[in-house]
């Protein structure tokens, strides 16, 4: 259904309907549409009351992770919030107690994603071939970590938007999750003093992709061809599994944020300033920083240095 979180309301002028579409990123979008198809499918109705979502929850305990319920949740308020005209049944207390049952009965810690620490990465950038393939994944990886970067961020990227200056290379960020807007932001990324030189691996691989617009990352075909297309940001995740098996960790543990959190977590652990990192990473706050610079200073002012 075209416009599954408005279709209490199909009087709408179509391009108000746009204008509605367009507040939200593409994933947010199909994110909302299928929760909220989960919840009508299983016979929930919309605008609908406390006891039915709470009946929802119950039902689906056993089947769904309690984060994805939380997502459920979320998406239906959202789309009573659009509806008006009824109280929004996830701000309830019925419901509100409904899921700190949940989370007592069926919660458990989410899987943790190992970050790619910078030891990791330099393990990966000696072993990846001179290939067009070897060049694009030496880029990616490198950009994606120097930049702090989210995977969608990283093949939003543009050849536009990479500017080489005497001093390094500026990345143009025209949108991200914490971004809907579109004011963008711009991250620098400084020639480096090793052979594992970022703003050099990006020379390297754009001299390879030799074009002047398009995407910054594409998919490099059989026979080493370069596509036209643009990496998908599952292509990211795949990348990166594909080489911390090659260095013998576990690749079920990483993910495309493995870049991001492996960015923070090896900055914190070589001295720079919180402030310095989120500047470059971006974090709309502290608090989504935190579970990276706890990890990254679990060793710091340890009470066990002091009795053992």
């Amino acid at each position: 259904m075209k416009n599954l979180v408005y279709q209490s309301d199909q009087n709408l002028p179509e391009n108000l309907r746009s204008l509605l579409d367009a507040a939200f990123a593409n994933n947010t979008r199909r994110a909302y549409r299928s929760d909220i198809e989960s919840f009508t499918n299983w016979g929930g109705s919309l605008p609908s009351g406390p006891e039915e979502v709470s009946a929802y929850i119950a039902d689906q305990a056993e089947r769904l992770s309690v984060a994805t319920i939380k997502r459920h949740l979320a998406s239906l308020s959202h789309a009573h919030k659009v509806i008006g005209g009824a109280p929004n049944p996830i701000q309830s207390p019925q419901v509100a107690a409904t899921m700190r049952g949940l989370q007592r009965i069926h919660g458990k810690p989410q899987r943790a994603i190992e970050p790619l620490l910078i030891a990791d990465l330099r393990s990966i950038l000696d072993i990846v071939p001179s290939s067009n393939s070897g060049a694009r994944d030496a880029c990616l990886l490198s950009l994606g970590f120097a930049g702090g970067l989210r995977r969608s961020e990283l093949v939003a990227l543009d050849v536009t938007d990479v500017v080489f200056e005497p001093a390094g290379m500026r990345l143009r960020i025209n949108r991200s999750k914490t971004d809907q807007k579109g004011v963008g932001r711009t991250v620098g990324v400084p020639v480096g003093r090793s052979r594992f030189c970022v703003v050099q691996s990006a020379q390297t691989w754009m001299k390879k992709l030799d074009r002047q617009s398009g995407p910054l990352f594409s998919p490099v075909l059989k026979g080493g061809n370069i596509g036209s297309e643009r990496l998908s940001p599952e292509a990211v995740a795949s990348i990166v599994k594909r080489w911390v098996d090659r260095i013998g960790l576990d690749a079920r543990s990483y993910s495309g944020h493995s870049l991001r959190a492996g960015f923070v977590t090896s900055a914190v652990q070589a001295g720079a300033s919180e402030h310095s990192i989120r500047r470059q990473t971006g974090h709309a706050s502290m608090s989504s920083m935190e579970r990276y610079i706890r990890i990254a200073n679990v060793f710091e002012e340890n009470p066990c240095t002091a009795l053992f």
